[in-house]
């Protein structure tokens, strides 16, 4: 079969595939919101507290109770991003309280679930929002679709180092300058623009920036080990992966297993969880993603750099071979 036929069917195979993966990929995780063992606190004398907690048991699997003695243990825990949201009994009556910066989704749904559940019994519930997001993104909109263009900066910073034929330490100088810029960028947008970060402008730019870092040194490490191919092999892992699985749009807990666990480990999760923390929680649960992040990229910059090395050898290898050839010649 001649070559360019081979091409065609290759191509005519190959798009659906694709397709079909990434419809999978976004569509399966997004039609199956909805709570896992997610972290809810329950504060109030221990007998109506054990009442309550009794009733949220019903929604079995959805919520991974935890008990403390008063509200304020209960806004302690909320703050350190320990639970995502709180039913604490007082003489008044429930009241819920609720943290929209660490996921409006979740937020909205704990309303819902305890609501319900308050009106079955004839009772209404307070809610109170502990960290609600800023007033220039009162809905999350602006964090949830920061995650895709700094996948795409990364992508791009890691496919352009690869194909200038930047090695080594250039390579490693230029994904650290663009990286660098991107996350100051971002923060001018994201924050000083639209209002839509809450927290110290350059912890938030190092955040952007290490979030862009992570992906286009792990693309560009790829390329440098195992050729072009790498970039591609990079790019599906960020796009078709990391992103749907990082549980930007709801949280991590309500995507359906394995998914929100994987997408923690990889950076378009982990740079949304970190940013989260930094912008809105004065940095709590911040130790997790950050390391992620900085995992993948002191990896992929090092894969840059072995990957530089053994092409250098490589090429030195050549012209010392031939030389030792036409002497024995």
């Amino acid at each position: 079969m001649p070559s360019r036929n081979r091409h065609v069917i290759a191509v005519v195979v190959l798009v659906p595939v694709l397709a079909a993966l990434a419809l999978w990929a976004f569509a399966w995780p997004a039609s199956r919101i909805a709570p896992r063992d997610l972290p809810l606190g329950v504060a109030g004398p221990a007998a109506a507290a054990a009442q309550v907690e009794r009733q949220l048991e019903r929604h079995e699997g959805a919520f991974e109770i935890r008990r403390y003695a008063d509200e304020a243990a209960a806004r302690d825990a909320i703050e350190d991003r320990s639970v995502y949201g709180a039913v604490v009994v007082t003489p008044q009556g429930p009241e819920l309280l609720t943290a929209s910066a660490a996921g409006p989704v979740v937020a909205q749904f704990l309303q819902q679930a305890v609501a319900h559940q308050a009106a079955a019994e004839g009772t209404q519930v307070k809610t109170v929002d502990v960290v609600s997001t800023p007033a220039g993104d009162p809905r999350g909109a602006v964090l949830n679709a920061a995650t895709l263009p700094l996948a795409l900066a990364g992508i791009a910073a890691g496919a352009v180092v690869t194909l200038l034929g930047l090695r080594g330490l250039r390579a490693v100088a230029a994904l650290l300058g663009a990286s660098a810029l991107v996350g100051v960028i971002a923060a001018g947008i994201a924050h000083s623009w639209l209002g839509a970060l809450g927290g110290d402008w350059w912890t938030e730019a190092s955040v952007l920036g290490l979030s862009t870092l992570a992906v286009g040194g792990a693309v560009a490490g790829l390329a440098a080990l195992i050729g072009p191919a790498g970039t591609g092999v990079g790019a599906a892992l960020v796009m078709l992966i990391g992103n749907p699985f990082s549980g930007a749009t709801s949280a991590p807990q309500m995507l359906p297993e394995p998914a929100g666990a994987i997408g923690q480990w990889l950076p378009p999760g982990a740079g949304t969880t970190l940013l989260r923390s930094v912008s809105y929680f004065d940095g709590a649960a911040a130790t997790g993603p950050a390391l992620t992040l900085a995992w993948w990229a002191v990896l992929g910059l090092g894969a840059v750099l072995l990957g530089g090395s053994l092409r250098a050898r490589k090429a030195g290898a050549g012209p010392a071979e031939r030389r030792e050839l036409s002497a024995v010649a």
